[in-house]
């Protein structure tokens, strides 16, 4: 893979520069709990997956969608005999994860020092904009990103228009994330490089096969610190 060309790196930001997928996870188990007098827990990890799901195109992404899934979900399992006591503690979910601290994934500062002033850096990323705007802030690291683009999507056509803003060819932009179907995959489709590296947990909707007869020219890491040597 050649990166001479790049004049732009994007990082995605939830499970790219910190934890994220954790808190949802944790979130989500606390949610079942609180349903289980009204279905067993497959029943309710499946019901709340499909009502994420179809919400996301109302919702989008983020903490505050997830957590109207989560009602939503509720009222349906409970056949609309959900007590208040319980609806305040899925708000009282919503709010515990709005508050977490960031915890920054391991090399993320060292990287971003060593990249800075050699190219322009961006965030890209996903999620609701006044919880990404937080979570920048809360983490200091905004002082090393030249724009910040908190999208509806990660498809082509969001990516092509990001490219256009920034004015670059879409050889010039050299996406990072933790997600083959949002970071790497719409990447390749506009003749775009990007860099896979993997995040213990992820959300099931952001899961893809890649067939074996798939030639992707993209580059796995295991830790964000190799891109020091790589770039």
């Amino acid at each position: 893979m050649m990166f001479e060309n790049i004049k732009v790196i994007a990082f995605d930001a939830d499970d790219t520069l910190w934890v994220n997928e954790t808190y949802f996870r944790e979130a989500e188990d606390a949610f079942v709990a609180l349903l289980l007098p009204y279905e067993n827990k497959d029943k309710i990890t499946k019901e709340l997956g499909e009502t994420e799901i179809k919400n996301l195109s109302i919702y989008g992404y983020g903490v505050k969608g997830f957590v109207l899934s989560l009602i939503e979900c509720a009222l349906v399992l409970s056949k609309d005999q959900l007590p208040a006591e319980i609806l305040g503690k899925i708000l009282e979910i919503g709010k515990e994860m709005l508050e977490k601290p960031i915890q920054l994934l391991d090399g993320v500062e060292e990287v971003l020092e060593s990249l800075q002033g050699k190219f322009k850096l961006i965030v890209a990323t996903k999620g609701d904009l006044l919880d990404q705007e937080r979570k920048l802030a809360k983490s200091h690291l905004l002082h090393y990103f030249h724009h910040i683009e908190v999208m509806s999507d990660k498809k082509e056509k969001d990516y092509l228009k990001l490219v256009k803003h920034l004015d670059i060819l879409p050889s010039q932009l050299l996406m990072i994330g933790n997600s083959l179907k949002s970071d790497v995959l719409p990447l390749i489709a506009i003749g775009a490089p990007a860099i896979h590296i993997p995040f213990h947990t992820t959300w099931i909707h952001e899961e893809v096969t890649l067939e074996k007869d798939q030639n992707l020219d993209f580059k796995t890491l295991t830790n964000i610190k190799e891109l020091i040597a790589l770039i």
